[in-house]
């Protein structure tokens, strides 16, 4: 012991009591086991002892330290009778260490447990070739035993990932590849993907795969797997998130099979047939690639006419036959019937006696019949005679009386006056002179509703079309020439006139006609006005233009370039204002007024636009809307359905217009059938007042007419004709296709100051005349009464509804002196300024800006034509096969889009447009008048204008 000692302190060492040991060995310095400060080391093994070699129970495991927070090492050994750790190869001090001691139970052994913290400074402050690192040393009487070595690092995650996923347009069925590589950090990043802000999961789909070096597989693309995709990368410290990718499947447009070929469209004679396929097996979507080819096929085809048979002339007359008679027969092959002709009318034989009465019986001559036979056919024969006797005294009589008719007619010649019956003299009147006014004595009185179906008709209207038989009616009738209605609430006043009941042309008279006035208010029949169309023109060339119908919502749009260089032509555009020509069929009703453009011999090299207004409430589950064009021949065929496909021509349907694209000039209309009760045809409900002769007397018209400009003007027109002013403005009303009828009611009439007729404060009128009726203007009277004339202001409601439909309440509050009225403009006078517009300035587009758009969108690309693109954002997602076919489809489409925007010019919206598209970023907005004054400027100098 004594050598030890000294050969350890000749050696700086010395030998070391170890009270807690109980052994003595060899340590190199004064303060072993006491940490680093002092520099001590703690012997790597002690002298042999019995026992066993501790085993560690749990050892020390790699940590991260989370931003300042320490973290804990720990480490449990048996049997152990201490434990220190050792960081960096250097000893942990002694005070560092917390330190636990128990007893295991079922070996006896003692067992203890040490931890330390290690702090984020320490880790910081370390420089070291590898990671800061802590390892456990456990001592027992027979040695001692190492644990791992157990790292600590500093956890962090960066901001930015290495890769973020890129966006991808695929076709159905590819596969999709998404690559994302995560933001360094430690420990390193676990990656999840995210489809719109859910989870993906890859153990419940097989078509997807998120485990191959964090990058996103789907094998087979499907519709559903378009979407948002963000790559979410997180470790213990935080999560970051990529920028999100846009996947989008998109489908390429399939063929359907084609459908039989249509009958022949004609009966008879050269037409065509027809087959279609739609572009939806499958439709494209999500901006995949529009079929290719044509979507109508048309072949000519050839009708057998029918050939109506008709008679060879007579054969000659056969020999006479034993029974006095001969016989000549005709046939029916001049021509025969063919192909469901007609038979020949007539008979094809014809007999007749051949002996003029000098016939032979049983072959032998008259002479020689013997006496009793010609005795009983004597007796026939006289009787015969005495027939034809009476019938030739009578003819004579005939023209005796014939003949003294006459003499007596030119006796009386001389005279130089016709003989008429005195009663016809009074009664046609309006025939004998028609300058002659008849005195009125005709009344008529009732107290039922008063409704006219168009005050503009061309003809008098007949009692059953204009009132309801009532009980009270009393009808006097001297002449069928000339009738005079009255209206009073009592049949003694039989000489009241109710305002409107005279269907009158445009120049009628609400007043009141009175009993004593002899100046009669009627017209005949030759006096009645007709009505003018109307009608616009203007002079266009290679420019083009717009024709206006001003206050109709018709115009016309003649693109640049439709018209060859060097032509010029006048364009004219006119609206029937008679009766309609096209009669409606069934259940189909006209719902536009039919419109002229011309001439009709003009043929134009790009499709011209025409705008139609329409009454209809747009909905293709419950209108079947087609496009018709009259012939020369007068007749009205459809050119097409407005769902259909079609390359002749294209129609594009908005609320309260229709947009179409022609390349022939003609009269178009339109016309719906309603496929459901819940088709609703849109009415347009104004209330027009004026004084009548008897100042004590107000009337009140309510007009329901079909909801487009031109109806409602042809009302305007005629108001201001007599005066009229409308009380309120007009309102819509949805009329429904039910069956049900439409009542028109005062009410709130204000009481002791006005009184309405009794039994007229109601009036109803039938469906079928509300629902058929064909434009023209349909209105219903009622007639107030001050009861002083000191009242000048009127104020009630007109409510008009459908039965178990919808209602509208027109408020009146107006004051009847002219004086006191507030005017209610008919109509915006925005296009009636410049009705032909010739020239770059009919079109909001600057040209120049135009051709480039062209030039841009009429490029294809990998994924089809970027004109289909132009057409989804402006709301063409049909019928795309029209555009296809033309030469310029973008030019097409902003030719739509000048027909659609005529009023708004909304070029904001088209620019949206384009920048979605992500093909442009011109700014239409931002053009200012100059820019555009200067791009017309400069496009008119290039063209020589």
């Amino acid at each position: 012991m004594g050598r030890a000692a000294a050969a350890g302190g000749g050696a700086g060492g010395a030998l070391r009591w170890f009270p807690w040991l109980g052994l003595c060995f060899w340590a190199a310095g004064a303060a072993a086991a006491r940490g680093t400060d002092s520099g001590e080391v703690l012997p790597e093994s002690i002298p042999s002892a019995p026992g066993t070699l501790p085993h560690f129970i749990e050892e020390p495991d790699d940590a991260y330290i989370i931003k300042s927070n320490p973290i804990a090492l720990r480490c449990k050994a048996r049997p152990a009778m201490q434990i220190f750790f050792k960081c960096n190869g250097e000893w942990v001090h002694q005070n560092e260490h917390v330190s636990e001691e128990s007893l295991d139970e079922s070996s006896g052994l003692r067992v203890r447990e040490v931890f330390i913290n290690v702090t984020r400074q320490q880790v910081e402050d370390f420089h070291g070739p590898e990671d800061y690192w802590c390892q456990c040393v456990a001592w027992s009487h027979l040695g001692t035993s190492k644990s791992r070595k157990a790292s600590v690092r500093i956890a962090y995650l960066r901001k930015n990932f290495e890769q973020d996923p890129q966006g991808r347009e695929v076709p159905i069925e590819g596969m999709i590849v998404l690559h994302c590589r995560p933001p360094e950090g430690v420990p390193a990043a676990e990656v999840e993907w995210l489809k719109n802000e859910e989870p993906i999961d890859s153990e419940q789909d097989e078509n997807i795969d998120t485990r191959a070096d964090h990058n996103l597989i789907i094998r087979q693309a499907r519709l559903s797997d378009s979407g948002n995709y963000t790559c979410m990368a997180a470790n213990i410290v935080a999560k970051r998130r990529s920028l999100s990718a846009t996947v989008v499947v998109y489908v390429n447009g399939g063929w359907s099979s084609w459908t039989e070929w249509s009958a022949c469209n004609v009966r008879c004679g050269r037409g065509w047939q027809k087959r279609s396929r739609t572009c939806t097996n499958p439709a494209p979507l999500n901006g995949g690639a529009f079929c290719e080819g044509m979507s109508v096929q048309k072949i000519t085809c050839t009708s057998l006419c029918p050939v109506d048979g008709s008679w060879e002339v007579w054969s000659e007359w056969s020999v006479c036959s034993p029974e006095c008679e001969h016989l000549r027969i005709r046939e029916c092959t001049a021509p025969p019937p063919r192909n469901g002709g007609k038979f020949c009318e007539g008979l094809s034989q014809e007999s007749r006696n051949c002996t003029d009465g000098l016939c032979i019986l049983d072959k032998k001559p008259l002479h020689e019949i013997k006496p009793q036979r010609w005795s009983r056919r004597g007796i026939e024969n006289a009787s015969d005679i005495a027939l034809y006797s009476g019938l030739g005294a009578a003819v004579v009589a005939v023209a005796v009386l014939v003949i003294g008719i006459t003499l007596y007619r030119r006796s009386q010649s001389d005279y130089g006056v016709d003989v008429i019956d005195s009663s016809a003299l009074t009664g046609n009147s309006l025939l004998l002179n028609s300058a002659m006014q008849p005195d009125l004595t005709v009344s008529r009185t009732y107290s039922g509703p008063i409704c006219l179906q168009d005050p503009l008709d061309k003809e008098l209207m007949t009692e059953s079309s204009l009132f309801n038989p009532l009980s009270d009616i009393k009808v006097k009738v001297q002449s069928s020439f000339m009738v005079s209605l009255g209206v009073s609430e009592r049949a003694e006043y039989h000489g009241k006139n109710h305002s409107g009941t005279f269907p009158h042309g445009n120049n009628r008279n609400f007043s009141t006609v009175h009993p004593r006035n002899k100046t009669p208010y009627i017209q005949n029949l030759s006096s009645l006005p007709t009505r003018t169309e109307l009608r616009t023109t203007g002079v266009f060339g290679h420019l083009g233009g717009r024709l206006v119908m001003p206050n109709t919502g018709v115009s016309l749009l003649i693109p640049h370039g439709a018209i060859p260089e060097e032509n010029s032509w006048e364009i004219y555009m006119s609206i029937n204002q008679g009766e309609p020509s096209l009669q409606s069929d069934g259940l189909e009703v006209l719902l536009s007024p039919e419109v002229t453009c011309g001439p009709p011999d003009m043929i134009v090299t790009t499709p011209f636009a025409l705008t139609i207004p329409h009454c209809a409430d747009v909905s293709s589950e419950h209108w079947n809307i087609h496009l018709k064009k009259r012939t020369q021949q007068g007749k009205w065929e459809e050119v097409m359905s407005v769902e259909d496909e079609s390359t002749s021509c294209y129609c594009l349907l908005d609320p309260f217009a229709c947009h179409v694209l022609l390349d022939s000039f003609g009269t178009y209309a339109l016309t719906g059938e309603p496929i459901t009760d819940c088709a609703v045809k849109q009415l347009k409900v104004a209330v027009f007042g004026c004084m009548s002769c008897n100042s004590l007397d107000y009337n009140l018209r309510v007009y329901c007419v079909d909801n487009t400009p031109c109806a409602f003007q042809e009302v305007v027109s005629d108001e201001r004709h007599q005066g009229g002013q409308l009380l309120e403005e007009p309102k819509l009303l949805h009329f429904k296709g039910n069956t049900f009828s439409l009542q028109i009611s005062v009410l709130d009439i204000p009481p002791f100051l006005w009184r309405i007729k009794p039994f007229t404060a109601c009036q109803e009128v039938p469906f079928s005349r509300v629902w058929c009726s064909n434009r023209q203007p349909l209105h219903c009277a009622f007639s107030l009464e001050r009861y002083t004339p000191t009242t000048t202001q009127l104020s009630c409601k007109i409510c008009i509804r459908q039965l178990k439909g919808h209602e509208q309440i027109l408020q009146v509050q107006t004051s009847i002196l002219e004086s006191e009225r507030e005017t209610i403009t008919f109509f915006t006078q925005e296009d009636s300024t410049f009705p032909a517009q010739p020239g770059p300035k009919a079109f909001k587009i600057p040209y120049s800006i135009r051709q480039r758009i062209c030039a841009t969108f009429d490029t294809p690309n990998a994924k089809g034509k970027d004109w289909q693109m132009l057409a989804q954002k402006n709301s063409i997602n049909r019928n795309l096969s029209y555009f296809a076919t033309q030469s310029s489809p973008s030019a097409v489409i902003l030719n739509l889009w000048e027909a659609r925007h005529q009023h708004d010019g909304d070029l904001d919206s088209l620019a949206c447009a384009l920048e979605e598209i992500g093909r442009t970023h011109t700014k239409f907005s931002n053009i200012t008048e100059s820019q555009l004054d200067e791009a017309d400027f400069n496009y008119s100098r290039q063209n020589g204008l």
